[in-house]
C-alpha cells in the first residue's frame, strides 16, 4: 500500500463523484494499462476495489489517479466511507492491478457498460482512440439524468458511443453481439444480470471465451438459504467447513492452505478449480453454461456448494 493524498472530489451526478489522488509526497505514481483497478484500505471495512479512469491518453507514470465512487446506502459502507473523505485526506492504495486487459491485436472492440460499470471501459475507449482500433462504446444508464460523464463522453468519443437509456429504450444487447464481426473482442462491465446476458449471449452466437470480457465489480454476500457445507482437499484429505457468509478462498486462507486468487468477486478465473466430486453453487461470471453444467471446475472465491461435501483439486 502507498499513501495518497485527495487532491480534489468533483460530484458527477446525486450518487457518484470523481476522486482525484495524488502523491503524499509529490512525486509520480506507477502507470498501468487500461482495465486496471486499485485497492482502498478502509480499515475496518477492509479494502475496495475501483477502477482507474483514463479520459486522455497516457503512459508510463502518472501524475494522478482517478477513481469514481457511487454511493451505496444500503451497501456493505465502502463506499459511505470513500464518500465521507474530503480533500486533502490520505488513504492507503495499492498499487494498480488489472485482472481486465485489452487486447492488443488490431481485431475491433465492442465496448459495454452499465451504470457505474463504465469506468474500465471509458479507458478502454481512450485507449483504442489513441491505438486507432476500431470500436464501439455502448452504455446504458437508467435515465440520461443518472449517466455519469453523459457531455463529456459525448464530447470524447462522438460517433463511437452510442447512450441507451432504461427510461427511452433499454439496450438490446442480441442486436449488438449479433452483428459484431467474428474476430471482435468483446468487454462487459457493469451488473451481474448485463454481465450474465452478455456472456450468454456470446457463447450462443459462437464467440469464443477468449474473445469475450468481463469485470464485476461487486463484494460477495451471503444468500439467504445459504447452507454450511464441508470441502476436502485430494491431495491430503484434509475437510473444512465453509459456514455461511465465508467463501471456500477465505476458510483455506485462515488454515495456512496457500491458494491462488486474485479479485475475489468470480470474475478473473483465477481461482479456478477442479471439482472431484460434489455439486458446485456457481455463483461467477467467468465459466460458459456448458461448463457450470459439467461440475468439474468452479470458482472458489465466491462459488458454494449444493452438495454436502465438495472434493476439490488442491
Amino acid at each position: 500500500m502507498v499513501k495518497l493524498k485527495i487532491e480534489s472530489i468533483e460530484p458527477v451526478t446525486e450518487r457518484i463523484s470523481l476522486f482525484s489522488l495524488v502523491s503524499e509526497d509529490g512525486g509520480l505514481l506507477a502507470g498501468y494499462d487500461a482495465g486496471a483497478h486499485v485497492d482502498f484500505d478502509l480499515g475496518d471495512l477492509g479494502t475496495r476495489s475501483y477502477s482507474l479512469i483514463d479520459f486522455e491518453p497516457a503512459q508510463g507514470d502518472r501524475a494522478t489517479y482517478q477513481v469514481a465512487v457511487q454511493r451505496e446506502a444500503d451497501g456493505q459502507g465502502g463506499s459511505m466511507a470513500m464518500h465521507r473523505l474530503v480533500p486533502g485526506d490520505t488513504v492507503s492504495v495499492s498499487p494498480p492491478k488489472n485482472d481486465f486487459h485489452l487486447h492488443e491485436g488490431d481485431e475491433p472492440a465492442l465496448l459495454i457498460a452499465g451504470g457505474i460499470g463504465v469506468t474500465p471501459i471509458i479507458s478502454f475507449a481512450t485507449e483504442c482512440k489513441r491505438r486507432g482500433t476500431p470500436f464501439a462504446f455502448h452504455f446504458a444508464s437508467r435515465s440520461a439524468d443518472l449517466c455519469p460523464f453523459r457531455e463529456r463522453l459525448a464530447q470524447q468519443f462522438s460517433a463511437n458511443l452510442t447512450l441507451w437509456f432504461d427510461d427511452q429504450k433499454m439496450i438490446d444487447l442480441a442486436a449488438l453481439i449479433d452483428t459484431a464481426s467474428a474476430d471482435t473482442h468483446i468487454y462487459c462491465c457493469g451488473p451481474r444480470p448485463m454481465i450474465e446476458a452478455v456472456r450468454e449471449k456470446a457463447e450462443a452466437a459462437g464467440f469464443p471465451a477468449d474473445q469475450v470480457h468481463f469485470e464485476l465489480f461487486a463484494t460477495p454476500t451471503e444468500q439467504d438459504g445459504d447452507q454450511p457445507f464441508e470441502v476436502e482437499l485430494a491431495s491430503t484429505g484434509q475437510v473444512f467447513n465453509i459456514p455461511p457468509g465465508k467463501s471456500i478462498v477465505e476458510v483455506l486462507e485462515d488454515a495456512g492452505i496457500d491458494v491462488m486468487y486474485d479479485c475475489a468477486r468470480g470474475d478473473c478465473g483465477i481461482c479456478q478449480t477442479d471439482v472431484i466430486s460434489g455439486t458446485p453453487d456457481h455463483r461467477d461470471v467467468v465459466l460458459s453454461d456448458s461448463e457450470r453444467a459439467s461440475g468439474k471446475v468452479m470458482q472458489i472465491c465466491v462459488s458454494r456448494a449444493r452438495s454436502p461435501r465438495l472434493v476439490l483439486d488442491i
